[in-house]
């Protein structure tokens, strides 16, 4: 069976589309309710051994049977008519979960026919009873369409409650009932009492077990549908991640290089205005002109290499809507903001601090403010410490806490997925995770030279 992607509104209904096996998606019907899938080739293999282990038996049992029987039995046409019943009635099992509403019927016929030719087989075999409630607890759990098996259900039982109540009306015309004890209850009630019973439960428990079969196997595809789902929209969410995380390193590469080509623009003016005048001046201005390109090409080529999405808003934002640039500068303001907020937070600097390209400042600054986040949210901790350390040809952050996951939801992890995309563009390295022991760690390090790190296909071929 083939499912094709369903709706909002099929999904509000619960309504979904399936197609017959072997024709395409596209054609398939909209039917109410959900259809179980139909028996795999191992499955309808395990039937065709059960169906004719089943009728074997049921020929052994049938001789069983007429061993013990009381009295002398009739083995009907050319005798052997009872080993012939006995197995007709199991060989339609082989089919079971491939046709399980005709097997119902053909079953409950050839059970029918069985009792009324070979008494002694029908009774005295177990294997023949055992046919019946198969057939009823496979119409009901593999049905597809439930409408028509609730109908088949319904006229076999119909059928068989009438076909006991002629046999027990003959029995009583024959008076065939009877008690050796002094009981409560006469002979004929006592009967009726324990055959209803029996009927009962043998009858309406083949059904229920069926739509419990039927019902756990929904729940069963509900579930996978659900997972699939999950599955399909946390990828979805990791890949949005991704792109807002760029777009707001786009957004911060405008601003710490803004001001590098600015400069570069009022030195070229100058220098060309001086450049036959005052030459000493023009050569100072083409100085900075080149230290200027340099140092904003290292910073635009450590994030570059993979943006590459678009944010149609960046050039519609007003200036007063941009937030004061962030820097490794600005951690003890952050540590002392968090501070306020229930969380104590102590900051030590490891190493001879040096001045650090603006990109990589404002990483540190955005994984720290990540991290503390996360701690506030989703942690049991009261306490953290960050840690900055220089070690020369890089730096390296570490933020720790001493808490342990909310018992709540703990969030979708999207903030790690975030600062792996940041780090690795700046072509760092990165750690998050739990501490051995305890708390939870968030370590990055991030190299300063950008000549260190490799370059991308695109930078390549530019």
């Amino acid at each position: 069976m083939s499912t094709t992607a369903e709706s909002p509104a099929e999904r509000r209904t619960g309504e979904v589309k399936v197609s017959e096996p072997g024709t395409p998606p596209a054609t398939g019907t909209t039917v109410r309710g959900w259809l179980r899938p139909g028996p795999t080739a191992k499955q309808h293999q395990h039937d065709l051994l059960l169906g004719l282990g089943m009728a074997v038996t049921g020929v052994i049992g049938t001789e069983l049977a007429r061993g013990v029987a009381p009295d002398p039995v009739s083995l009907g046409i050319g005798g052997v008519e009872p080993y012939v019943l006995s197995a007709a009635v199991a060989l339609p099992l082989c089919f079971r979960r491939r046709w399980p509403i005709p097997v119902l019927l053909i079953v409950s016929v050839l059970f029918v026919v069985a009792g009324e030719r070979s008494t002694f087989a029908f009774v005295g075999n177990l294997v023949t009873q055992a046919t019946q409630f198969m057939a009823i607890y496979t119409a009901a759990a593999w049905a597809r369409d439930r409408r028509l098996m609730k109908a088949a259900v319904g006229i076999v039982f119909i059928g068989m409650f009438s076909w006991l109540v002629l046999t027990f009306g003959r029995a009583v015309q024959n008076d065939e009932i009877k008690g050796a004890n002094d009981a409560l209850l006469s002979p004929y009630v006592s009967s009726v009492i324990l055959t209803l019973a029996l009927n009962v439960l043998y009858f309406f428990g083949a059904y229920f077990w069926g739509r419990t079969a039927w019902g756990t196997a929904r729940q069963r595809y509900e579930l996978e549908q659900q997972a699939a789902e999950l599955a399909s929209q946390q990828e979805a969410n990791a890949r949005r991640a991704v792109i807002d995380e760029r777009l707001r390193i786009s957004r911060e590469l405008h601003d710490v290089v803004a001001h590098h080509i600015s400069s570069i623009g009022v030195q070229a003016g100058g220098a060309r205005r001086v450049m036959d005048s005052d030459p000493d001046a023009a050569k100072n201005a083409l100085t900075v002109i080149e230290n200027s390109s340099r140092t904003a090409v290292n910073e635009m080529r450590q994030l570059l290499g993979m943006l590459r999405a678009a944010d149609p808003d960046l050039d519609a934002e007003s200036p007063a809507t941009k937030a004061p640039q962030a820097g490794a500068d600005r951690l003890p303001a952050l540590i002392a903001d968090v501070n306020g907020e229930g969380l104590s937070v102590g900051f030590h600097q490891i190493g001879q601090p040096l001045q650090l390209p603006e990109t990589v400042s404002v990483s540190v600054y955005r994984i720290a403010q990540e991290a503390l986040t996360n701690v506030r949210r989703h942690s049991t901790a009261r306490s953290a410490h960050i840690t900055l350390r220089y070690l020369g040809e890089s730096v390296e952050l570490e933020v720790i806490d001493d808490g342990r996951p909310k018992h709540a939801p703990v969030g979708s992890r999207l903030g790690h997925v975030g600062v792996r995309e940041r780090v690795g563009l700046l072509g760092g390295e990165t750690e998050i995770g739990p501490r051995p022991v305890g708390g939870f760690r968030v370590r990055v390090r991030i190299p300063l030279d950008p000549q260190n790190r490799p370059l991308t296909k695109e930078e390549t071929r530019s």
